[in-house]
């Protein structure tokens, strides 16, 4: 179910520590002129529109949703909805919980616009039909489980504006070190090009510098800096394989020395940039498919034993 969380706003949590819990059957919205709603929900709400359009009042916010549009109403959160037109309203909306650790909810540790168009539309339009249509009346599958988390990931990254400042939730539960780590990894790896994100993380920690730097180590296996150095050169590694080279790798990562970059690169990730390459030719070509299993591994690790 995670693996579409890869590059993402989610990217650096780990998909075990995260629980996603549809607590009732879909709401297949189908709503004519006369519909109207006014109700408080325990859980979190996403709403997809379809057809027609919606006109919600949410905390005093006026809001319309059409066609395309997604829109979070956050739980505990009394909203007002009726259809302001003659044309049905349709749609779905699902109850949810996302969870990290089953302990943190992951929604309220970011700033998320409240309403966007979903920018990949004209992908996940058939998969929000299909849901629709599909959806069973009054129970829930796997299938709608991987279908709605795949819709989450994408209204999450089209609404993530930042992670809230953590010197605002209270250090004082022996996971919330683990979950301020993971975000401020997160930090990191969706903008590993700033040169002052690693610092920044760990000056937003709401914890003694040296004690999170030490356990931001121990659960990432390197430094702020150093983690930001292998996102820098993971984002380099898809810039030679689209077919960049390496000078134009070198700037597009932000080293003005192109011999300089090689070098940082093989030290980090193992292999100079043209190593790497004629790695992925490899296995493009299909040469990797002539050697037996065991001489496969072998050039896989670089010949290392």
């Amino acid at each position: 179910m995670m693996d579409e969380i890869e590059g993402g706003v989610l990217a650096q949590i780990p998909p075990a520590a995260l629980t996603l819990t549809l607590t009732r059957s879909t709401i297949k919205m189908q709503h004519s002129g006369t519909w109207s709603v006014d109700k408080v929900n325990p859980v979190d709400d996403l709403v997809i529109c379809l057809t027609g359009e919606g006109r919600y009042l949410i905390g005093g916010e006026d809001r319309t949703l059409r066609p395309g549009e997604a829109m979070l109403i956050p739980r505990d959160t009394r909203f007002v909805g009726f259809n302001p037109g003659t044309v049905p309203y349709t749609g779905i909306a699902q109850h949810f919980m996302l969870e990290i650790h089953g302990k943190h909810d992951l929604l309220a540790q970011m700033a998320l616009r409240p309403k966007v168009r979903l920018s990949r539309w004209e992908v996940f339009a058939p998969l929000v039909r299909q849901f629709y249509q599909t959806a069973p009346p009054s129970s829930l599958t796997l299938a709608q489980h991987h279908a709605f988390m795949l819709l989450l990931i994408a209204y999450i990254d089209d609404a993530f504006i930042a992670w809230r400042d953590q010197r605002a939730f209270l250090p004082n539960r022996p996971d919330q070190i683990e979950l301020s780590v993971m975000l401020a990894a997160t930090r990191i790896a969706a903008d590993p090009l700033d040169d002052s994100i690693a610092e920044a993380v760990v000056e937003d920690a709401p914890y003694n510098r040296d004690y999170f730097l030490r356990e931001f180590q121990k659960r990432v296996g390197r430094t702020p800096r150093k983690f930001q150095e292998f996102k820098r050169m993971e984002r380099a590694m898809h810039y030679l394989e689209s077919g960049a080279s390496v000078g134009q790798t070198a700037a597009e990562v932000g080293y003005a020395d192109p011999y300089y970059f090689s070098r940082m690169f093989k030290r980090i990730m193992g292999l100079s940039p043209r190593a790497h390459m004629q790695k992925v030719r490899q296995s493009r070509d299909g040469s990797l498919l002539h050697m037996d299993e065991l001489a496969q591994i072998e050039a896989l690790r670089g010949g290392t034993g």
